[in-house]
């Protein structure tokens, strides 16, 4: 189906959670977008999107709302371990897809989602709004620029200090198993008794989700590889622990990352450093990365860009203190030969200025705002499913590496895990 500069595009919410009614909301501040149905498993949150939309059509089964002639596109914002599973029936139904990350739960699923979205040529998008922030796109050009010199390391941090930013989410005092379809949102994971805790907090425990990994790095790779243009990693170790919220989940609320990446045509090697902790020292939520080159470095927090440059040294020094007075002498005859002594001048006296950006665009609402003009257009963003593996498949190893306490490889040409 093709659509006009002045067609409706019309769209259907597939997992009514917190996310997934944002996305919609910001859908809805596109001209000529309209929600036409909704499921979830959940009744009450069946019942919010009615209120909120009067008209709509809900169900319980988001097969209902495949079959639907007048959905267009579909937005997939279920716990992770259906991601794949949806949009690939998606697709399969002719729907554009806007998945929200991780694009998958497993890492054998990746190359799934791809094999359909190829196949059936649907606009397919994952929905890690860090590929459509300005402040990454600006930060591509700076390094490609050799604003910093040579790449060798970047650092990211996404710390929290609060219940919500650690997934300690809202239970409704009316959840019970005549108003939530309990065997639905297990799926294919373990069938365990109705428990609405690992519903309400799926994120807690890796029978549903894709811990702080799937959830945070996922952003801070896709923040990555938008500003560096990598295909992915070669190498990869993770640790950390369970330090503060000891609720009953199963998943780490402190964790770091070491990921290695290789030699391409635009960067040497170098090596990423990510950081998580929901316990941290803030009032709040603490994001930023820190590119580090040879001649300076790039930070961001998102809204901003930050460039510090930082000349290469003229000459490297020397330490011949320890050395007898016949030897310095030696060594300092030859170095001046190769290092001449220049007088200080206006012209050279060395200048460590910085130079800031600043964007006011908001990243999530430009994200789908772009799913939705490649939905029109047909012309598709860059974080598409192949995208989207590459900063899920090296996201989930770290999960690997940190419960099976070993080092991960990946292939990036490939997409493969070693």
């Amino acid at each position: 189906m093709t659509y006009a500069a002045n067609d409706n595009i019309q769209i259907a919410l597939i997992g009514s959670g917190g996310m997934g009614q944002g996305d919609v909301r910001d859908a809805l501040l596109n001209p000529g977008v309209k929600i036409v149905a909704a499921a979830d498993i959940y009744d009450g949150r069946r019942k919010r999107m009615e209120e909120s939309y009067p008209g709509i059509f809900t169900t319980r089964d988001y097969r209902e709302v495949l079959e639907r002639k007048d959905v267009d596109a579909v937005i997939v914002a279920t716990p992770d371990h259906w991601h794949a599973r949806i949009s690939i029936d998606a697709m399969n139904a002719g729907k554009d897809v806007y998945c929200e990350k991780p694009m998958i739960q497993k890492v054998d699923e990746g190359k799934q989602v791809i094999e359909a979205h190829k196949k059936s040529g649907r606009i397919f998008q994952v929905g890690s709004q860090y590929a459509s922030a300005l402040s990454f796109q600006k930060i591509r050009e700076l390094l490609e620029q050799g604003a910093i010199g040579e790449l060798n390391m970047v650092e990211a941090w996404l710390d929290r200090n609060t219940a919500m930013g650690a997934w300690q989410y809202s239970i409704p005092p009316d959840a019970s198993p005549s108003n939530i379809d309990w065997n639905r949102f297990i799926g294919n994971a373990p069938m365990r008794p109705f428990e609405p805790i690992r519903l309400f907090r799926w994120r807690n425990y890796t029978d549903y989700g894709t811990a702080v990994a799937g959830d945070l790095y996922v952003h801070l790779l896709t923040g990555l590889h938008t500003a560096t243009r990598s295909l992915g990693p070669k190498r990869i170790y993770s640790t950390g622990g369970l330090r503060y919220w000891k609720d009953g989940r199963d998943t780490p609320d402190a964790q770091l990352g070491i990921i290695e990446y290789p030699k391409t045509a635009t960067h040497p090697e170098f090596t990423f450093l990510l950081r998580v902790n929901f316990k941290s020292s803030k009032a709040q939520e603490d994001f930023g990365f820190r590119f580090i080159g040879s001649a300076g470095t790039i930070t961001t927090d998102v809204r901003t860009v930050t460039v510090a440059r930082q000349p290469r040294e003229k000459e490297p020094g020397y330490t011949i203190e320890t050395f007898p007075k016949a030897v310095q002498e030696q060594f300092l005859r030859e170095y001046r030969k190769q290092y001449p002594k220049q007088p200080v001048t206006a012209a050279n006296l060395a200048s460590n200025g910085e130079t800031k950006f600043v964007s006011e665009v908001d990243a999530h609402r430009q994200h789908m705002t772009n799913f939705i003009e490649a939905v029109r257009t047909r012309k598709p963003h860059f974080e598409d499913s192949t995208f989207g593996f590459r900063a899920a498949g090296p996201a989930l190893l770290c999960n690997t590496s940190y419960y099976e306490g070993r080092i991960c490889t990946w292939d990036p040409n490939t997409m493969t895990a070693g």
